[in-house]
């Protein structure tokens, strides 16, 4: 259970920010208007409820606690979440560097043990960290960027254009293959599936091998004999936006040129960029970009476990499958002769 609890907070929540916020959420006795809350509550409070329904016992446990235990249980919770990470780090050091060199080939190769020649020094690496908004090929920016001129700052508020599709970006639609991308694809399979899978990442369009797919994830989930996926460990059947903004984090940190994790380097702020994505998931402004979220996940979770939606399928609908809607007749059959004799 533990396992559990520390791959899934590690990417479901900020433990910092929950050290202040959730041991006065379960103590408040007093209901506060959901519009008074700022954006950064709501987006730990949404944080905080998909926690609570994967491990259902959390929200009674740290309500038995007085303020110092949930404090003392939360730095519990951040330093196994740590160690999670680092793991999934020093797996993703090692395969970034064989995928951009199997990918694209660079003159100059990634050393799987030394990140000092990745980041904005390696053309590959610039190109994919390397904002939407300019074009890396454009020397000016390149040295704009590599010199770190005041024009050229990298901030957390753009999206890197290893995120896009084919890594290629429509400017004058931004939301067109965000999200999509290959390296992206192969990164969730490792940390979540295993890295085996990720070799099995079917590039970057929508055209998926379902049947494909199908059989690789039952491979995946169901093989008892090998070491149990972090998936099935916490019963992932779905893709979800916060794991998303997990994994391109560990991809952004992969190809960067800094050894070990911080939450700032230089300019760029990692804690600032997963909230950008998550709000992007879920602090949506209709129905019409709610629908567009939904497809793009939708699309990970075909791309990650294929297309199986048994789970999803209520009782109620089961009911009027015809295998027990013959069953019912059958029944009803029996039932009318049984009265008439």
């Amino acid at each position: 259970m533990l396992l559990k609890v520390e791959r899934f907070v590690g990417w479901s929540c900020s433990i910092p920010a929950w050290k202040t916020w959730l041991p006065r959420t379960i103590t408040d006795t007093e209901e506060g208007s959901p519009e008074d809350n700022t954006t950064e509550q709501d987006r730990l409070q949404r944080g905080y409820i998909v926690l609570a329904q994967v491990l259902p016992w959390l929200h009674a446990k740290l309500g038995q606690l007085d303020i110092d235990k949930c404090q003392d249980m939360l730095k519990q919770l951040k330093r196994r979440a740590d160690a999670a990470r680092g793991d999934d780090t020093s797996t993703l050091k090692d395969l970034v560097a064989s995928w951009v060199n199997q990918d694209f080939q660079p003159s100059s190769l990634l050393k799987s043990d030394d990140k000092q020649m990745r980041g904005f020094v390696h053309n590959i690496c610039g190109n994919l960290l390397c904002p939407s908004e300019w074009d890396w090929g454009d020397n000016t920016v390149k040295a704009g960027i590599r010199d770190r001129m005041v024009d050229y700052i990298i901030l957390e508020n753009s999206w890197p254009l290893f995120l896009y599709e084919k890594y290629m970006v429509n400017y004058g639609n931004l939301k067109q293959g965000l999200f999509k991308s290959k390296i992206l694809v192969q990164a969730f399979k490792a940390i979540f599936t295993s890295p085996s899978s990720a070799r099995e990442a079917d590039g970057d369009s929508d055209g998926a091998d379902i049947l494909e797919n199908n059989r690789r994830a039952r491979r995946q989930l169901n093989q008892a004999k090998v070491k149990t996926c972090v998936a099935s460990i916490i019963n992932m059947r779905k893709v979800t936006p916060r794991s998303i903004a997990y994994v391109v984090c560990q991809v952004h940190f992969a190809l960067s040129n800094i050894s070990s994790w911080r939450t700032i380097d230089g300019d760029f702020d990692y804690e600032g960029f997963w909230n950008n994505m998550v709000d992007f998931f879920e602090d949506v402004p209709g129905p019409v970009t709610q629908r567009r979220v939904n497809l793009l996940l939708k699309w990970w979770t075909r791309k990650v476990f294929g297309n199986n939606h048994r789970q999803d399928l209520m009782p109620e609908v089961i009911s009027h499958m015809s295998v027990t809607t013959l069953a019912q007749q059958r029944k009803e059959l029996e039932d009318a002769i049984f009265d008439s004799e």
